[in-house]
């Protein structure tokens, strides 16, 4: 296990300078986090920060019925937890893991002392948070005004961003959760990304064949996002 994981596999731990990162690297643990899991519900205080290095976990406000839709997508170019450092300790969103994989775990009060030296780790977690806070806002726009398609490939280039293959394992039903729309309306999508050779779907199973053909369908909030992340943080963090 140990050989196959290790903490830089994460962007924001591999662009911390040796001195910052040797303080905290005793004290990260490897998690292996599985589809479904609910790292921290709505409202619940916060013990832990996780770094995905495997893992995609979803933001996802919850509403009183049950409905919910995701405000945001956290993979090996972050860090869940924004609000345990940013003096918050409990948020208004569900931590959900979207695809299952590894993170590395550490406790809120180690990342707390980390943020307060007013260091390398403190700027690079701010400019993070402003990355995950335009990814948030944008995602209010689009689920507002695209079509379900466009929001879908957002969303499916936004993981294949964080993974380092071309498959993602994700149900029809999932997907409209996060996406906050009916399931008959992603079965509908998902059916024309296939017929135009974008994706092959199959049980759960979603393979990307033509990401540059995807590129060119999805609506603008992606490469707002992508851009954004580009522009706060070091070269290799996804968008």
């Amino acid at each position: 296990m140990p050989g196959l994981h290790f903490p830089r596999q994460n962007h924001l731990l591999s662009c911390l300078p040796e001195a910052d990162f040797a303080r905290i690297e005793p004290h990260l643990e490897l998690v292996e986090i599985a589809l479904g899991e609910v790292l921290y519900e709505s409202g619940m205080q916060i013990r832990h920060v996780h770094f995905p290095t495997t893992a995609i976990v979803s933001l996802l406000y919850v509403m009183k019925d049950g409905a919910s839709a995701e405000i945001a997508v956290v993979g090996n170019e972050g860090i869940v937890g924004v609000s345990l450092f940013m003096g918050g300790e409990t948020t208004i969103s569900r931590a959900l893991v979207q695809s299952a994989g590894h993170a590395y775990r550490l406790r809120g009060k180690i990342i707390k002392e980390e943020f307060c030296r007013a260091g390398p780790m403190q700027h690079l977690l701010l400019r993070y948070t402003q990355a995950l806070l335009t990814q948030m806002a944008q995602t209010a726009v689009c689920n507002r005004h695209h079509t379900v398609d466009q929001q879908l490939c957002r969303w499916l280039l936004l993981s294949f961003d964080r993974l380092a293959t071309s498959e993602l394992i994700m149900t029809q039903e999932l997907i409209a959760n996060m996406l906050g729309v009916r399931r008959e309306g992603v079965t509908e999508a998902a059916g024309n990304l296939q017929r135009a050779g974008l994706i092959e779907y199959h049980r759960g199973h979603i393979k990307l064949l033509d990401r540059t053909a995807m590129e060119g369908r999805v609506c603008e909030c992606y490469g707002v996002v992508k851009r954004e992340f580009a522009r706060l943080l070091p070269a290799g963090i996804a968008g």
